[in-house]
Parts: C-alpha cells; structure tokens; sequence
C-alpha cells in the first residue's frame, strides 16, 4: 500500500489532524507533489483558511503533473473552500476516465448537490458506495441527500445498509473513528425521526441511550435532537428536550449553551442574558474556557444593551491576553479565540459609530486572517452604513469566496443582484437548509425574493416572500389585537384635557427634530436632506424616547403604583417633566458634540415615535415634528420584503400583510388624534412629493424647522455620516422614481393588506385608565412628611388613593402618617397591603415588624423578620 493511499483512508476517517501531521513530514523527506493536495484539505478542514491557499499557489501552477488521485484530492480541496466552479472544472475533466473512480464521483456528487441535481448526485453516491462500500462519508452524504428529497423509507434502507457495512469494518477502524461514526449514524437516524415525526420512538431510544452511552455522547445526541427539531420549527420541543436533559445533568454546560442560542433565535434578549452568564459561571466552577462564552454575551447584548456588550467584549478580551498555548490548547484554538475577542470590540466600537476604531481592529483581526468571516461582514456592514458602497461590496465579494449563501446576501443588501439561474438556485437551496432558525433560512429567502424582483419574476418574488415571512410568524410574539389597545390608551392618555391642564409643562427649546413616519415611509431620505444642512445633525434612529419610556415603568414598578406608561403621565410634576426632558435634551447634544458641536437642532428619526408625539409634546412642547407619508401600498410592499433587525419588537408586525393594514390604519387614526390636539404644530411631508419635486420639499422643512435655505442639502447622498438603517443603500443615491407605485407589480396579493387597513378600529373599552387632576400627590405628600406637616401630608396620600386605592407607596406613607400619630392599628393593613405589592422593599418589612411589636404581634413579627433574612 502506498504512503499516499495510507493518508487517503486517514482523509475517509475524518482525522485531518493526523493527515496534516504525517502529511508534512512525508513531503518534508520526500518533496512529492501529489501529497500537496492533501495538505491542503487537512488545512482546509482544520478552519486553516490561509495555510490552505497558500499550499494552492504551490499547487496550481503544477496541475499537470499530478496524477488522478491528486487532482481528485485537489478537487476536494476546492469543494471544502466552496470554490465550486474550479471543483468542477477538475472533476468534469477526468469523470470520462474516472468513472469507477469512487471518490472522484463522491466528490462529482457533492458538487451537483450544491448545483440543486440531487437526482444526478444521488446516482453518483450511490455508484461511489459501490465501488467502495468501506467509505463511511460516502454512505453517511447519500443518506443525507435522500432525506433532502424526501424518501424518507429509502433513507432509512440505506441507513441501515450504512450501518451494516460500518459493522463489518469494526475491526479496520481504531476506537475514536468508531465512535465518530457510530455518532454519526445516529445523528442521521435522529433526523429520519424527526423529519417523520416519529417523536415518541425518537425519545425513548434517547432514553435508553442515555444509559449505555457515556454521559458526554449522550450530550451530543441531544444536542443533535433539539437542533432537528429546531430545524423543523418545533422550537418549544426542542426547548423542553434540553430542560428534561439538565434535570439529569443539571451543570452541564453545551445544554445551557445551546439554549441560549434558541432563546435568542427566538428574540428573548434578556433570556439569553442569563443563560449565557449562568453557563460562564459554570464554566468558570469547572475552570474551563469562558471566552467564548464572553463574545457570544457581547453579540447578545450588542444592539439592546450596549453597556453589557461593551463589558462582556472588555472581559473576553481580558481573557484573551492571558492565553498561554499549553498542553490543553493549541496555538491555533489561541488565534481563534483572539480572533473572536478582537472581532467583538470592534462590533462594540462600530455600534457605537466609533468607527475609526471599529476598522483598525477589523483590520488587525483581517491581516491575520484574511478569511475571518465575522470581521469580513462587519467591516462590509461598517463601510455601508458609512457610504463606502464600492468598498463594502468588495468585502461581501471575498465573503461570497468563504461562504456563498452569507456573501450573495450581503451582496443583494447591497443591490447587487446575481442574474443567473444556477446561481438563485443555489441560493434558495442554501435558504431551505434546516437550522436552529428553522425549515428555512428566512432571511436568506427574502433576500432571494428581493432578487426575483430585479429579474422581474413579481410572483415568484412574493410567493418566496410570504413563504419568508409565514417561517419569521412562527418565532415572533407580536399580538395585533394587543397593540391596537396600546394605540388606543396612548390616545387617551395625550388628550387635550392633559395639555389643557399641565400648561407650561416640560422644556421651551426647538433643538429637538423629531422624523417620524411608518418604516419604509422616506423617514431616513427626509433625515438625509435635513442633516446635511449646516445647522442641523442627524441622530439617526435614536431609542432616547423609548427608554425614557422604560424609566417611567420601572419608577412605577418601584413605587408599586400599579400603574404604567402611559396612564402614569398624569402624575408627572413640572419640575420632574422639565428634569426629563434637561436629561433627553444633554443626551441629544452630546450624540451631536462631535460631528457638530454648534448645531442648532438634532433630528432623532426613530419612525414609531409617531406613537409617542403626546409624550414627545409633553416635554418638548415646542419641539418640530415632521411627519412622512407615503403611498400606503407601497409601504406595505417595502415592510414585507425586509428583514428586521427589530422583528422580535416593535417590527413584528412587518411579516403579515393584514397586520401591516392594521398598522397602516393604527398609524392614520395616531395622525388624526395628534392633529386635533396640537393643530397645525406638526408639517406633513409626502415621499412622493420629495422624489419629485426635492428642492420644494426641502425648502418646507428647513422653513418649518426655522434655519435658513442652503442648496447643500439637495446633495444629501454625497455627504459622509453614517446610517444603520434598512434604508443603507438607497439613501446613497441620488433621488429615483422607481420607487414610487411599486405596488402594481403585486396588485393581484393586496387582498389582505386591503382587508388589514380597511377593518373597522375597534378596541376593547379602556375602563380602567385613571385621571388624576393634579400631580405630584406621592411626592408632595412626602415632602410635607418630611416637614412633619402629617395633616398635609395624609391630605395627600388620601386624595391619591381616592383616585388609585392599589397605590402602594401611599399606602405604605399613610400608614407612616398614622403610626407617628399613634394610630399604629391603623396603619397595619396599610403596611401589609403595601408590603404584597412591593415584598422587595425592605425598609417597608421593618415598619411592618415595628409595627407588629407595637401591637404585641411578636409571632407575625419573628415570622416576617425571618422572611427578611
């Protein structure tokens, strides 16, 4: 047997490692060229990317003089680096004197299953098994290419033929191949299960393995379980799969990692939060590497929590720099953990628009590993929201070399659409590879919908759409019916009986802009034109009003007010709206100190403040409003064919064409309410009449706004400042009217957007909203407590709970009252009441036990200073 042969069966036994090491010791002696392709693979499987290119600029240039076998191995090569065409080109070549070549056609085959001829390559796996039945790979792809098209009782004839061979062989394979194997025989069983729905025999042999395999395999076969179902969209089982199997392993660290990524697959930011730090905390128990661990929290956090993101980043980064290569880990696990670490600053520091530093460590992450897919993508990401389109494609190009699915979709954010047939069909074969996202990739589809449109095949664009979407529904919390109530409170809550009766009111400045509109309305356009006005800055999509949001509810939470945003406004004094709104107005200053500092006015164009223009006018009741308009069918369109960062939030709507008209007509009855109560404050702006006629709609706004004309904003796509929008593209060009009227192209589906936005608004009656007629009752009631003014102070903690009788903080305070009076019976029912409200609140637990002694209580009083303890 030859030296080459020998390395070849290490090739059929997956150990790439060892083929690497015998490989290169071998050409160190003997200089054969027919051993570089091997080398190669090993490289290329082992992640080793540039050693792998650098072993085919040796190669190359000598094809001719390597024999079948090599150009085979070479052809391998090719395929591990998806450079599929050149695969193709060798194994076309030699097929007509290769044709009992066993692993030239395993490798023909794998090529025509990336071309979407699966019955070609089925054909082609099943001659390679038989001219070569002690190849497992091979048995293992042709039962997984049968489970692709569906024959799920062939697939499992064929398993069991696989499995028969591999027995037969036993005795050739050491026992870590056995196992390798053995593992994945099983994985395949598992996903004929699954696929069949044959859930209960599934479980129950995971049941038994659970007793005959080492607790580590077991693992792996769960792990594999919930993955597949998963991939059929059985996220709730595969959810409760990993629970059951931590009742039994109840510190292991893959389940708790694994669920994690399902949480936040399924949106559950704060979910996966804690399950992150719950698994670092023990992998820390078990000293084993964090890392990881830290740059997948810091991806968790980076766009809802960029505190924690940058903080996570921070420490893995630490971490990083402690590294030592030793006997557990290899130089090469040490450069990808600092490959990893590196890449998630520079996340932290571009999502924070500190862009000069997010590039520099992009780049020093790229110069030592110029294949790095995750630094490739944000340096493209960064360069597009910065304008820098030529340079961004040219990134998604070289990720497009890596990996073709993320490098077409990246390309097509970036208009830049492939054409031809094989190529969208590869495409759409990557989108409906199973994953933890689901049967289908829905992004990556509605990214092939979006090319079906530019070749002008509308129907097969919205059917690819819809097909996107209706996977998207199936993850997404959004409840139409409950956001329409949301629509309507916010309405009674900004009538204009509360500006009637809290003039004056918040901060008198016009520095805040506030750009609202439904997404895909031209918000980010009218942004652009604004902010390239001298005087002006574009903040872009800011959370500042949301998170003052938040701050309230958690305020109430805390004082135990049973109340949320927004019935609570009402209670919000002048000096506490004016403090707001000082906060708000330093936060909007400070995002403008550096880009510029003299601005007179800061737009925020977060498009669903159109929600909170009664909030907004509230403390900043002279602040300009500039709503946008457009055509609502071809808003419709535009929302159902993007991908929202925000589809587990505010965006959840955007995947259902009937929830999008509900939206549509939520969104028209907010701008007739808003209009009746500040009449004439807030200027419309239609997109259609900026797409025609631009200088007339910029000279409007710079008008309204209050600066005078300069013709520079009329070049708004020139200028350089960053946009993280879904606009990204389109505002980097200049105005086009192919924007408009899009929507006769889909004329034919609008029958549910049509019905959304035509259905009667009919929310449930809002009976339980109170109406305080002043502020400020719990707080000037503490006030006059605290001056030992008690009458006053009971006034006033009575008058709120006239209005509010659940108002824990006045009931709490009142019992104060009374217990200073000496009525401390009196104040016994209040404390305890306040008390289930709000058991956190220890200095209300120690009142009540003082209480309680006072009373001779001393049982209820030990019982409830233990409960504290």
């Amino acid at each position: 047997m030859s030296f080459s042969h020998s390395l070849r069966q290490l090739v059929d036994c997956q150990q790439f490692a060892q083929l690497l090491q015998h490989g290169q010791d071998y050409f160190a002696d003997t200089h054969d060229i027919q051993i570089l392709p091997l080398l190669a693979l090993a490289h290329a499987h082992l992640g080793a990317r540039k050693e792998a290119e650098a072993q085919l600029k040796l190669i190359e240039p000598r094809i001719a003089e390597l024999a079948l076998d090599a150009r085979v191995d070479l052809a391998a090569v090719y395929c591990v680096l998806h450079r599929l065409d050149d695969a193709l080109t060798l194994l076309e070549a030699d097929y007509p004197i290769g044709t009992e070549h066993a692993l030239l056609l395993a490798r023909l085959a794998w090529c025509r299953m990336q071309q979407a001829k699966l019955s070609e390559a089925r054909i082609l796996y099943q001659q390679s098994a038989a001219f070569a039945p002690q190849r497992l790979p091979v048995w293992c792809a042709l039962v997984n290419l049968i489970i692709q098209e569906g024959d799920f009782a062939v697939a499992q004839q064929t398993l069991t033929a696989g499995i028969k061979t591999f027995e037969c062989l036993l005795t050739q394979f050491p026992e870590q191949v056995i196992q390798q194997f053995t593992l994945q025989f099983r994985h395949l069983q598992l996903q004929i299960w699954v696929h069949t729905l044959v859930f209960n025999e599934a479980e129950q042999w995971l049941n038994n393995r659970q007793k005959d395999c080492p607790e580590e395999e077991w693992i792996q076969l769960i792990l594999e379980y919930s993955r597949l179902l998963a991939g059929q969209n059985q996220h709730s089982q595969a959810e409760d799969t990993l629970r059951n199997a931590l009742k039994q392993t109840p510190t292991n660290i893959l389940l708790y990692s694994e669920l994690a990524e399902l949480s936040l697959m399924q949106g559950r930011t704060q979910q996966t939060v804690q399950l992150l730090r719950r698994t670092i905390k023990l992998a820390d128990n078990q000293e084993k590497p964090s890392i990881g661990l830290w740059v997948r929290l810091a991806q968790a956090c980076l766009h809802n929590l960029p505190e924690q993101a940058k903080k996570a980043a921070d420490k893995a980064a630490e971490l990083a720099d402690k590294l030592d290569v030793d006997s557990d880990m290899s130089a090469m696990q040490v450069r990808q953990f600092k490959w990893q670490t590196t890449n998630a600053l520079a996340q932290v520091a571009s999502q924070g628009q500190d862009f000069v530093l997010a590039e520099d460590l992009f780049n020093q992450v790229l110069r030592d590993n110029p294949y790095f897919l995750p630094a490739l993508q944000g340096l493209g990401q960064q360069q597009m929201q910065r304008g820098n389109i030529d340079q961004a494609v040219a990134l998604f190009e070289q990720i497009k070399q890596i990996d073709p699915a993320k490098g077409y979709s990246s390309l097509i954010n970036a208009r830049q659409f492939p054409e031809d047939e094989e190529t969208l069909k590869r495409i759409e074969k990557a989108a409906r590879q199973p994953s933890m996202e689901g049967s289908v990739r829905a992004s990556l589809l509605l990214q092939l919908a979006v090319a079906r449109e530019k070749t002008k095949d509308y129907d097969e664009a919205y059917a690819l759409a819809t097909e996107a979407n209706n996977a998207s529904k199936q993850l997404l919390t959004y409840d139409p019916q409950q956001h329409r109530q949301q629509c309507a409170r916010n309405r009674f809550a900004f009538g204009k009986a509360l500006f009637e009766q809290r003039k004056g009111y918040g901060l008198a400045t016009s520095v805040p802009v506030f750009v609202v509109g439904m997404p895909r309305s031209g918000t980010t356009l009218v942004e652009q034109i604004l902010a390239s006005h001298s005087d002006i800055f574009g903040a872009g999509e800011l959370g500042i009003i949301p998170s003052r949001i938040q701050g309230l509810n958690r305020w109430e939470r805390h004082v135990g007010s049973g109340r949320q945003y927004p019935d609570c406004v009402d209670d919000l004094t002048l000096n506490v709206t004016q403090g707001i709104a000082k906060g708000m107005l330093n936060e909007l200053q400070e995002l403008a100190a550096d880009d510029k500092p003299k601005a007179k006015h800061i737009v925020d164009k977060l498009p669903h403040n159109f929600e909170n223009i009664g909030m907004i006018k509230f403390f900043f009741p002279q602040a300009r409003i500039i709503s946008v308009r457009r055509d609502p069918r071809d808003i419709a369109l535009s929302n159902y064919f993007t991908d929202y960062q925000a589809k587990h939030g505010g965006m959840g709507f955007a995947y259902d064409m009937t929830w999008i008209g509900e939206q549509l007509a939520d969104h028209n009855l907010y701008m007739h309410h808003w209009d009746q109560v500040f009449s004439d404050e807030i200027l419309t702006v239609n997109y259609e009449d900026v797409v025609a006629d631009t200088e007339g709609a910029a000279r409007r706004m710079l008008a309204y706004i209050g600066v005078p004309w300069q013709p520079e904003v009329l070049a708004f796509n020139e200028h350089e400042r960053a946009v993280k929008t879904a606009s990204v593209w389109q505002v980097r060009q200049p105005i086009y009217a192919t924007s408009t009227a899009k929507w006769r192209r889909y004329q034919t589906h609008l029958a549910p957007l049509i019905k959304g936005t035509n259905a009667k608004i009919n929310p449930d009656p809002i009976t339980d909203m109170l109406s305080l007629p002043q502020a400020g009752f719990l707080t000037d009631g503490v006030a006059l407590f605290k001056e030992n003014d008690l009458d006053g102070a009971e006034l006033h903690f009575k008058k709120m709970l006239h209005h509010n009788p659940e108002h824990a903080a006045c009931q709490y305070m009142l019992g104060l009252v009374y217990c200073r009076k000496g009525h401390v019976n009196e104040a016994l029912p209040l404390f305890e009441h306040a008390l289930d409200v709000c058991p956190w609140k220890k200095d209300w637990r120690v009142s009540l036990v003082k209480a309680y002694e006072e009373m001779g209580m001393y049982d209820k009083a030990q019982k409830l200073g233990t409960k504290g303890d």
